[in-house]
């Protein structure tokens, strides 16, 4: 492997794989159990051991199909299991629900944590429109032991199964609202993904599951640049970690914005075009995430070592550190993103104009992301051609425009069609605003 290439994670992996000759003794015995003292002779168990999704597993986990799931409070158990559940069925229909005029001590326009989104979707009525009951009460939250369980996980290989006991392991619960009928449990995310671990609503379903007699309802709700995505899960076999399906999904949003062609037109023909900087012309298809990624380093700043582990950036590919990048450099290139490196290690934060971004209304925030990328020649005249067509332009089109905007470092064929890309993506992310 390249070393340039891995994390730390990767690293202390490598070790432990060649100490305990983890690869073989999966060979032979299906799966291989560590304790966190063994881990931690490397690195911290709970940093090694925490993949929430498929894309930040380490690389000899990806080479070898596998994933890793905590038993108890000190040992886990890694095998070729289907540990991760892919989100599907996403619609753009937002509903608007009015967040209550006097609460004051949530500010719903700068949400940073999951604590903040659950009890913003709880007072402006989301959750209780999503779970369609008479009345819910928030319950439960927080770290809890497990108690015992055992199911039945799906294995990669050939799509037979795994037995798994866990005694006690921690779980943790960001909300629990009951009613007369059921219990429901929310796991909440303030970063956008493909897929999810599993565990982070099975554990918790199990525990509650055995200790109330009530229907255990289970929501993975994702928040971002103003919108609350709900999604309901239901486990038609309690004890099959991969029984799960989609029962419902919803989008919410407790700030209304609507956004006009002429608003978009006006920033078109009044920004001043820049001279292209000097930084990787982005690669970075899902316009969404670098949103995302502002929202992230609002107020703090990230170790690329922790956006490599903790986030997903993938497009399809597996290359953690090429996909990080690409984002990352997209966040540069519009100005909002900077970097610095520190002890050797590159951390990324806002720079001025990106923690400007949040102290903006939602759709004022929204423009000025369209301001930041119109001021580039190659999106200004891509977005131009869109209006005298009303169409989104052809990459054909897109590539003759890029040959004349002097794009940074950009000298061959395939680049500029790879390039070409994210220029259709962000156009169309901007076309999605005012339609």
């Amino acid at each position: 492997m390249n070393q340039k290439k891995q994390g730390l994670n990767d690293k202390a992996w490598e070790k432990l794989f060649k100490k305990f000759d983890i690869e073989e003794r999966i060979n032979c015995e299906g799966k291989f159990e560590i304790t966190s003292s063994q881990i931690n002779e490397f690195r911290e168990a709970r940093i090694m051991t925490k993949f929430d999704h498929k894309f930040n597993l380490p690389n000899l986990f990806k080479k070898n199909n596998l994933a890793i799931l905590p038993i108890s409070r000190r040992k886990y158990v890694i095998s070729n299991f289907k540990n991760y559940h892919s989100i599907k069925n996403d619609n753009r229909k937002v509903k608007y629900l009015q967040f209550p005029s006097y609460i004051k001590s949530i500010d719903y326009s700068n949400i940073t944590s999951e604590a903040t989104a659950i009890n913003c979707a709880y007072v402006s009525g989301i959750f209780l429109d999503f779970i369609e009951e008479e009345k819910i009460l928030p319950t439960i939250n927080g770290r809890m032991g497990s108690n015992y369980f055992d199911f039945d996980i799906k294995l990669n290989k050939d799509e037979t199964t795994m037995n798994i006991c866990v005694n006690n392991s921690q779980i943790e619960i960001d909300g629990g609202y009951e009613s007369k009928n059921s219990l429901t449990l929310i796991e909440a995310k303030l970063s956008i993904s493909k897929d999810f671990i599993i565990r982070q609503i099975y554990y918790p379903f199990r525990l509650w599951s055995n200790n109330i007699n009530k229907e255990i309802k289970t929501v993975f709700m994702v928040y971002s640049n103003g919108v609350f995505k709900l999604y309901e899960y239901k486990f038609e076999d309690i004890n099959f970690y991969n029984s799960l399906n989609l029962i419902k999904q919803k989008n919410y949003s407790v700030e209304p914005f609507h956004i006009e062609s002429e608003d978009v037109q006006k920033i078109l023909y009044e920004v001043k075009i820049i001279p292209e900087p000097k930084i990787p012309f982005p690669q970075a298809n899902d316009f969404n995430k670098v949103i995302n990624l502002c929202e992230l380093l609002f107020k703090k700043s990230i170790p690329k070592e922790n956006l490599l582990t903790e986030y997903d950036f993938s497009n399809g590919s597996l290359n953690v550190d090429r996909q990080t990048d690409y984002y990352t450099n997209a966040g540069r290139y519009l100005g909002f993103v900077d970097k610095k490196k520190d002890d050797n290690q590159i951390e990324y934060f806002l720079t001025n104009e990106g923690n400007k971004l949040f102290k903006l209304k939602l759709p004022q925030r929204q423009l000025k992301f369209v301001e930041m990328i119109l001021r580039h020649k190659v999106f200004n005249d891509t977005m131009k051609l869109y209006f005298s067509k009303l169409r989104i332009p052809s990459k054909s089109e897109i590539f003759q425009i890029m040959k004349m905007s002097n794009l940074y470092n950009i000298d061959s064929e395939n680049t500029f069609r790879r390039r070409s890309s994210s220029i259709v993506n962000w156009i169309k992310w901007i076309v999605n605003l005012f339609e």
